[in-house]
């Protein structure tokens, strides 16, 4: 499915998070901390305020945003105000 965010939003890969600490221990989903890093994959049309691109990882704010699954893969869409860097 192709999924194409409108005005300023923009379209993130969610990251998974480590199931295991680094002693071994697992930690159950529902336990994990929320991520707040992911991987643009689409933007909006409107790139006179949208300042990343596609390919580029960024860290967004902690609730914001709206969740979606496409194609059994988690992502996020979120306002260009709500990304708060880019990492590199």
């Amino acid at each position: 499915m192709k999924v194409k965010p409108l005005a300023d939003r923009v379209m993130v890969k969610l990251e998974k998070n480590e199931a295991k600490t680094a002693g071994g221990i697992i930690i159950p989903d529902t336990a994990q901390e929320k991520t707040q890093t992911g991987l643009v994959v689409e933007i909006g049309g409107d790139t006179e305020v949208i300042k990343v691109k596609a390919g580029q990882k960024v860290m967004y704010d902690k609730y914001a945003g709206t969740a979606v699954k496409i194609d059994g893969e988690d992502h996020l869409i979120l306002k260009m105000s709500d990304i708060i860097a880019v990492i590199e």
